[in-house]
């Protein structure tokens, strides 16, 4: 009654596969909807091939760029973060330290560029004190640093254990 076709996926399709993944799925889904609009082609030994060496190509490039990530991890991991600001009443901050501003402490360290959006700081620092911070170079890498934010006249002193705050 219904006949499967195999078909080799060409991007991302929800609840059925990734890109390069073959797959087998009804014949009238994969020539009526996944074929038509480029999603899937006929899965040939041919294309069955070239979707094995993409998905080999794509594994050795993501394990480079997990190599990467968790030496830079390793650098990261434990480090201080100092920042020095103006500070009001009740310990405030004129102003706060955002994430921008932690990317741009991290690039000078690490003498290279670092993207803002690896910070995960839910709001801006705006009060003196000590704050882990994580770091989300990747899924599964993510080390945390800590942002130590001092008043300019000094006065102010912090606790130094950093799990007192």
């Amino acid at each position: 009654m219904g006949s499967k076709i195999k078909v080799v996926l060409m991007q991302d399709v929800a609840n059925l596969g990734a890109a390069g993944e073959v797959r087998e799925v009804s014949g009238g889904y994969g020539r009526n909807y996944l074929i038509p609009r480029g999603l899937a082609v006929l899965a040939t030994r041919g294309r069955i091939k070239q979707a094995e060496e993409r998905l080999a190509a794509q594994r050795r490039r993501e394990e480079a760029t997990r190599r990467d990530a968790q030496a830079i991890a390793a650098r990261l991991h434990g480090q201080t973060l100092r920042f020095t600001a103006r500070v009001g009443e009740l310990d405030r901050l004129y102003g706060s330290i955002t994430s921008s501003d932690i990317a741009e402490k991290i690039s000078a360290m690490l003498g290279e560029e670092f993207d803002r959006r690896k910070v995960q700081l839910e709001e801006p620092i705006k009060r003196i004190g000590i704050y882990p911070v994580t770091i989300r170079l990747m899924a599964g890498v993510e080390p945390v640093v800590n942002v130590v934010v001092e008043g300019e006249e000094g006065s102010i002193q912090l606790p130094s254990d950093p799990e007192a705050v």
